[in-house]
């Protein structure tokens, strides 16, 4: 073999390497991967049951129903609304129009359950993918917060 077939050898091999490296780091981190949805995507979209996804939006006016340990609310993105249930304490900032994301998992049913939920920490702070959902449905207003 000369010079140049042994050098294209290696290069080869090295690609091959890298290409295996890659695809055994992805389907690791696979798991791993959260997608952010918002309402209106959660209706669009069909997600297999029990895959953990992020929704966002506001927390619906008069949607707060607290039961013991367990809080019912719904979120919305002003366009459509999903019931997020939550057993555990709610972030302070918690309240009905507030901005939160919660982590979880969609029911067969259509209800999410949350396993994490955080609110925005201050009045003029609003989570990217939250700000994003709104300016898709068209419902941001700019300089406004909301």
């Amino acid at each position: 073999m000369t010079r140049k077939g042994r050098r294209l050898s290696f290069v080869v091999l090295g690609i091959a390497v890298l290409g295996v490296a890659a695809a055994l780091v992805l389907t690791a981190l696979e798991d791993n991967i959260v997608f952010f949805y918002s309402p209106t995507d959660l209706q669009s979209k069909s997600l297999p049951a029990e895959r953990s996804v992020r929704i966002g939006g506001l927390v619906e006016q008069g949607s707060v129903a607290r039961e013991a340990e367990t809080v019912r609310f719904r979120v919305t993105d002003l366009v459509h609304a999903v019931t997020v249930v939550y057993r555990g304490p709610l972030p302070d900032l918690f309240r009905e129009g507030q901005g939160i994301v919660a982590l979880g998992k969609l029911d067969t049913d259509g209800t999410f359950r949350a396993s994490e939920v955080l609110a925005k920490h201050d009045e003029t702070y609003m989570p990217p993918e939250v700000a994003d959902a709104l300016k898709r449905a068209g419902r941001w207003q700019e300089g406004s917060g909301k």
